[in-house]
């Protein structure tokens, strides 16, 4: 038996093709733009709180009052302090499918944007090691209910022609979370109090409240509401929002219907035990696989090192003044963000196979030089070698952001059916997590004991990503949600589902509407 399914086929793209026709921008669409701005704190805003976590937990290994008072944590104390937000997320995954099912996209965010805002409050209130680390379970425990959901959200709302990017935006934005965070820190690290911490901690809180405050003006999304038999909301949801460029209605009538035939066929063959489809047939086995797999590799190909211990990194070649630290940490963190949105913009216009190589190769060659010039700092003891160490921290960033930050969520969104889409970003999500607390709990450990030469480890892994991604991953590009739904599945299912799609057009002159919704249309 197949192990990851079949050859992937495409249907015919008459979704894309009026999309793509579009000439209208999406700022010349008074709803789509309204749609677009309360996106970016209702769902865009959960990655600035995980952004916000990693800098925060990188910035306070250069604070003096949060070293004291902790007792000074290194190797194993240090690595638990920063995994044990990554155990949180780990116990938290396998529940998040069931509550994006019952709860919808907008409720389960809700849900665990409250829970980080209690996180936050327990770790800026910490009183001992112990009260720090629960903090950090309960923050862990929340955010991946919230990125699950955001990323489907966005990818579900957004229109086609700039579903991509939109998804893309959401990875980069966790750059703006970040930054806040390091130049939080880098302003109260010098105070003398335990506010140098508390204060940053505290304002941990603030991402998640955007959430709270914005979810109530953001549209459900449509397909969670076709498959809770809420249709005539979902059309009126996709007929506001994307109805407004040339043939609007028509690119409505033919979502629509394409929603409601993908829906009924993957209903047809969902399993009742929620997690069963994991191994349910060779087309979901690739499916999950390949989630499993990008999530992997987003946490192992070296960035895990950057997010948490720079500070380490700096120290090993001779980088030990904590101002400079800081200086150094914040500056990438804002590099970061600066060459991610625009790689985010730019992206998603390319395919995506090409995108994903563009990133491990350019991240290969940025180890092997970093590495290199970390060996002859130890070798030498020179200077100079810090010099390329800190060009090629800050070159990594970009060769990283093509790949594993534009395209992780685009990505994730685009190969799973809707009654997979959950599960399929939580098993990302739980071997992201995993990756996150191995790196978090090994990587100090590692680098205290054998210095640079835990570089070279990453160096051969780098390698193996190169490799599987040119065998495994397959082509996305340019296609809507609903043409990429069975790609894997062969060409009788997806004939089969646009049969029922044509067949629905033919019956309904507004697809799915009940006769009630069909008098206020006529009516208006």
């Amino acid at each position: 038996m197949a192990i990851i399914g079949n050859r992937e086929h495409h249907v015919d793209p008459r979704l894309t093709i009026i999309a793509q026709e579009d000439t209208k921008k999406w700022y010349q669409k008074p709803h789509l733009r309204s749609l677009y701005l309360v996106l970016i704190p209702s769902a865009m805003g959960v990655e600035w709180t995980s952004g916000f976590d990693s800098s925060m937990m990188n910035s306070l290994q250069a604070v003096a009052s949060w070293v004291e008072y902790f007792d000074n944590p290194t190797e194993g104390r240090l690595g638990l302090l920063n995994a044990m937000y990554s155990l949180g997320a780990l116990m938290a995954v396998p529940f998040v499918p069931s509550a994006s099912q019952y709860l919808g996209r907008r409720w389960t965010i809700m849900a665990a944007s409250l829970v980080m805002c209690v996180g936050a409050g327990l770790q800026a209130g910490a009183r001992n090691s112990d009260m720090f680390l629960a903090s950090r379970w309960v923050l862990g425990f929340g955010i991946p209910f919230a990125i699950v959901n955001a990323s489907a959200l966005i990818g579900e709302l957004a229109y086609a022609k700039e579903r991509a990017t939109m998804t893309s935006l959401f990875s980069a934005s966790w750059h703006l979370g970040a930054i806040i965070a390091a130049g939080t820190t880098y302003g109260t690290f010098q105070m003398r109090s335990t506010w140098a911490w508390r204060l940053p901690s505290l304002l941990q809180f603030v991402p998640s409240l955007c959430q709270i405050v914005s979810l109530p003006f953001c549209p459900e999304s449509p397909r969670y509401l076709c498959s809770v038999d809420r249709a005539d909301e979902a059309y009126e949801i996709l007929r506001k929002y994307h109805s407004e460029g040339d043939n609007g209605e028509e690119f409505v009538r033919l979502e629509f219907a394409q929603i409601q035939s993908t829906i009924a066929q993957e209903q047809e063959v969902a399993k009742k035990f929620i997690w069963a489809d994991v191994l349910r047939d060779p087309p979901m086995r690739r499916r999950f696989l390949l989630a499993a797999t990008v999530g992997f590799f987003t946490q192992w190909s070296g960035n895990g090192l950057l997010s948490f211990y720079r500070y380490k990194i700096l120290n090993l070649v001779g980088i030990t003044e904590n101002r400079t630290v800081q200086q150094v940490i914040l500056s990438n963190t804002c590099w970061g963000l600066i060459n991610a949105v625009p790689i985010a913009l730019i992206a998603p216009r390319f395919p995506r196979r090409v995108g994903f190589l563009t990133c491990t190769i350019g991240t290969a060659v940025v180890y092997t030089v970093w590495t290199i010039a970390s060996a002859r700092f130890a070798i030498e003891n020179s200077a100079r070698a810090a010099i390329p160490v800190l060009v090629f921290i800050f070159v990594y960033s970009p060769f990283y952001n093509i790949g594993w930050n534009a395209l992780n969520y685009t990505y994730m969104v685009e190969i799973f059916p809707y009654q997979q889409r959950a599960k399929g970003i939580s098993v990302q999500q739980l071997t992201v997590r995993f990756a996150v607390f191995f790196n978090t709990y090994v990587n100090p450990v590692a680098l205290d004991r054998i210095g640079w030469k835990y570089y070279l480890v990453y160096c051969g892994w780098i390698l193996v990503e190169i490799l599987t991604v040119y065998l495994l991953f397959p082509e996305t590009h340019n296609r809507t949600l609903e043409e990429l739904s069975f790609m894997f599945e062969g060409k009788d299912v997806q004939e089969k589902v646009q049969h029922n799609v044509d067949r629905q057009l033919e019956q309904d002159g507004e697809p799915g509407q009940t006769a009630t919704a069909r008098t206020k249309m006529d009516d208006v």
